[in-house]
């Protein structure tokens, strides 16, 4: 005797899952009151220290990067002419 699937199994699951579902009540999105036409002040946002923390390890990995693809690329050039 063969046994049953797992897929039978899991699809029987949904289904009574889905049939237990309570559905979510809808509260309706705030919208944002129009712009006047006056225009803010553009001020540009400074980093706080947090991201300044958070972020301290990208740029020595990206000149790490960098340096190790123009090695790379030097090599494939030079195989090019000794090989080619």
């Amino acid at each position: 005797m063969s046994k049953k699937s797992r897929r039978v199994r899991a699809k029987r699951r949904t289904a009574a899952n889905l049939a237990k579902r309570v559905p979510i009540e809808r509260v309706p999105i705030r919208q944002a009151p129009p712009e006047s036409n006056a225009s803010a002040p553009s001020v540009q946002p400074s980093l706080s220290s947090v991201q300044t923390t958070r972020y301290q390890y990208v740029l020595p990995e990206l000149r790490r990067i960098g340096i190790i693809a123009g090695a790379l690329l030097l090599i494939l050039i030079v195989l090019t002419f000794i090989l080619g």
